[in-house]
């Protein structure tokens, strides 16, 4: 598994132990404790009760052994001191029995392991000084014999004392715990190496993407030019585990990562295109005002100083205006509001289209409202003028002379109202459509251009998309050769949307000035 080195900002440096291990070793370890504190508790439960076990068979035996010492007394003749009965068969080896008399213990012997008897010391004896005969089972540490556990009997026999020692079920006891304790550490052992290897193995996937993570961190992505990223294999995209749900997820923002930075270079080439566009556009005029005025100082004349003046005057309208549509559309992109009043809509289209006639007067200029009555809108009464002023200006300066131009308002719904632009002329190629609204669009090498007019700066769409916008409304075009048609939509007044960001689908984002 690849672990990822670092430290969070503001951590500290001297933080050890699990805090700082991988995660497969947190893993290994816990199992492993877990299965220690369940071998432990499972094999202290055992001891305990093999224990209770092994106690209740020996004071079973050593309750039987009183007994039959007290019935073999009774069948023997001897004296108060006669212990004889321990030479009877079944007497294992250390047992003990002892004869008291008021309490005082007055013989005792113990079965040796050859078989014989042999006296109880007087140390031996004061050991078992106390044990009543009632039958109770007591445990006493005899010196030299180890612990036993004795018991006495009175009653209508005779009161004799017997004892077996506990050294066997000791002996027992130890065995099983040590069997028990080679068991578990095998059994941990096993499992130890067992979790090493599933875990490992099940945090592979986690792993792998790890590392294709520390690759995509690799990538430069600030600068230059930057390749398809590394991705998560399928295999470690699983939306049921949690490796693969990481996968997924990082898939994910490896996408968003790569068309961020399409949409970037995207910019940035718009970026490039419209500064150069901007810089020909002004360049051009700059250079005829430059190159008039110098020939206005120089001796030899051949054009009249008036006629070079007025291209002056020309050049410098012309610059003036392209400075003032470039500004226009900066604060149209810095989101200015405009201002805003009720408009008769059909009395603006039809100025507009009377202004298009008396410029444009070899084309056919065509108004028709389909209105059921009077249209209002919320809007800047000169921007919205504009923008049906530079769709006809765009009408009549890309279609050759005699084109017919037909300009349509109608409301087809309540809320809404639409501006028709529509000629007949040769089109637009499909080519140019996805960028028609885009700023220094031109189509002049495909559409017929009236002869004698200036060359259009590719703006005229782009103000007349971006201002649309602006009233909340939006603006599509659809063209084929013979019909190309331009429709503004805008809310009426008292349905009028908020303004919409500069840019939409159908206008692609300009960079701002």
């Amino acid at each position: 598994m690849t672990v990822l080195r670092g430290r969070r900002r503001g951590a500290s440096p001297s933080g050890t132990g699990l805090g700082r291990r991988s995660l497969r070793v947190r893993l290994v370890l816990f199992v492993c404790v877990t299965l220690v504190a369940v071998c432990a508790v499972m094999a202290l439960s055992t001891v305990l009760v093999q224990r209770v076990y092994l106690l209740g068979d020996l004071d079973q035996r050593v309750t039987d052994a009183a007994e039959r010492s007290q019935g073999g007394l009774q069948r023997r003749t001897g004296g108060a001191t006669d212990l004889g009965f321990l030479n009877e068969r079944g007497q294992p080896a250390g047992t003990l029995a002892a004869r008291f008399a008021d309490g005082e213990i007055i013989a005792a012997e113990v079965v040796t392991e050859d078989g014989r008897q042999r006296v109880l010391t007087a140390a031996q004896r004061a050991a078992l000084k106390g044990i009543t005969a009632d039958g109770s089972l007591r445990t006493r540490e005899l010196p030299g014999l180890g612990t036993y556990r004795v018991t006495a009997l009175g009653g209508d026999g005779v009161p004799v004392l017997a004892g077996l020692p506990m050294a066997d079920v000791q002996q027992v006891i130890d065995r099983l715990v040590v069997v028990e304790a080679a068991i578990a550490a095998v059994g941990l052992a096993t499992a130890a190496c067992a979790s090493a290897v599933v875990i490992r193995r099940q945090l592979r996937p986690l792993g792998r993407v790890a590392a294709t993570a520390a690759e995509v961190a690799r990538v430069p992505l600030d600068r230059g030019e930057v390749a398809a990223l590394a991705r998560v294999a399928a295999r470690d995209t699983d939306p049921g585990t949690e490796a693969g749900q990481v996968g997924v997820v990082l898939n994910q923002l490896i996408d968003h990562v790569e068309s961020s930075l399409a949409e970037r270079r995207r910019t940035e080439e718009r970026m490039r295109r419209f500064l150069a566009d901007a810089s020909h556009e002004l360049r051009t005029p700059l250079a005829s005002i430059a190159g008039y005025a110098e020939y206005m100082n120089g001796g030899n004349r051949t054009i009249a100083p008036e006629l070079a003046w007025r291209r002056v005057c020309a050049q410098s309208a012309r610059m003036t205006g392209l400075v003032e549509d470039l500004l226009l559309l900066a604060r149209l992109d810095e989101g200015r509001p405009l201002r805003r009043t009720e408009v008769n809509l059909a009395t603006l289209v039809a100025e507009a289209v009377w202004d298009a006639q008396a410029a444009g007067g070899e084309h056919d200029w065509q108004l028709a409202l389909r209105l059921d009555g009077p249209v209002t809108v919320v809007a800047d009464p000169s921007r919205l003028h504009q923008v049906v002023a530079n769709l006809l200006a765009n009408a009549r300066v890309h279609t050759p002379a005699g084109t017919k131009v037909t300009v349509v308002v109608e409301s087809p719904a309540a809320s809404r109202c639409v501006i028709r632009v529509r000629d007949d002329g040769p089109g637009i190629p499909p080519g140019l459509l996805p960028s028609i609204f885009e700023r220094f669009t031109r189509a002049d090498g495909s559409r017929s251009r009236t002869p004698g007019e200036e060359g259009g700066t590719g703006l005229g769409l782009a103000i007349a998309a971006a201002l649309t916008e602006a009233h909340g409304g939006r603006i599509d075009v659809a063209s084929e050769p013979g019909r190309t048609e331009f429709s503004v939509t805008l809310p009426t007044a008292g349905r009028s949307a908020a303004p919409s960001s500069p840019s939409s689908p159908s206008s692609p984002s300009s960079p701002q000035l």
